[in-house]
């Protein structure tokens, strides 16, 4: 790992559970060696990506962060474009809808709705990192990704979550022939137990694949027709996303709603 890769990489361990961190930790993390995070964070800082709190022991998030994430945005909507699909997915199933992006070798979730149908719901968090093994929404990012980031990914030791986590390689790869051609991913309670997800992909305008919109429900709650109705919903609403933001699937993907 290069230097700046090293840099760029110490920023990933920021997130809504960790808004400010200290150097020891950073170096528990990293696993990088002290004085190397500390040149590291001392680098960041000068540029603007993180500043120092609590008297300089820790650091947050800095404003060239904000700056970036807004030209994203302006380059490539999709925030913003997913927030109405989301919310009309939502209500439409009655459970849970997000959307993760791919963030370099990490998918993390971006924005999530809720339906005030059912009082309870699964939970999500905006700048969770997601496994790809173990969830629906990196299936189907993996069956559309590029074949040596998949290899990359399937190289590393893969987290059992949960009793239902796949982690054999071969496995997976069969899983991700099933979505490549369905372009629908599924899984049941491989990153939460008792959660049932179901994912499509979202492409950008070179039909590179860019994240996935997901519908997680609770296990007990997917009877037959919701099923049905939740695949179906999700392959329009993930289309329809694709499109608002120029997007295009890529010739192999199935565009067939009955499929």
């Amino acid at each position: 790992m290069g230097t700046v890769s090293k840099a760029l990489n110490l920023l990933t361990h920021f997130n809504h559970g960790r808004l400010v961190i200290g150097l020891s930790d950073l170096t528990r993390l990293s696993g990088m060696n002290k004085a190397t995070v500390y040149r590291l964070m001392s680098e960041l800082q000068a540029t603007g990506f993180v500043e120092q709190v609590d008297g300089d022991r820790a650091y947050r998030l800095g404003p060239q962060v904000l700056r970036l994430a807004a030209l994203r945005e302006a380059s490539v909507p999709i925030l913003s474009a997913s927030r109405r699909v989301l919310r009309e997915l939502s209500e439409e199933t009655g459970e849970t809808t997000h959307l993760s992006l791919l963030q370099g070798d990490q998918l993390a979730s971006l924005s999530h709705a809720y339906a005030p149908r059912n009082a309870t719901k699964v939970m999500m968090e905006d700048a969770e990192v997601l496994t790809f093994h173990g969830t629906a929404s990196g299936l189907a990012v993996l069956a559309f990704a590029d074949p040596g980031f998949v290899d990359a990914v399937l190289a590393q030791p893969l987290e059992a979550r949960t009793a239902q986590t796949q982690t054999d390689p071969v496995a997976i790869r069969a899983e991700l022939a099933a979505v490549q051609r369905s372009g629908l991913a599924q899984s049941i309670g491989g990153y939460e137990a008792e959660v049932h997800s179901h994912a499509v992909p979202i492409f950008g305008p070179d039909q590179v694949v860019l994240g996935a919109l997901a519908v997680a429900a609770p296990t007990s709650r997917m009877s037959d027709d919701q099923k049905t109705a939740i695949p179906r919903a999700l392959r329009l609403a993930g289309l329809a996303l694709t499109e608002r933001i120029g997007g295009a699937c890529p010739p192999e993907f199935p565009t067939d709603i009955a499929a």
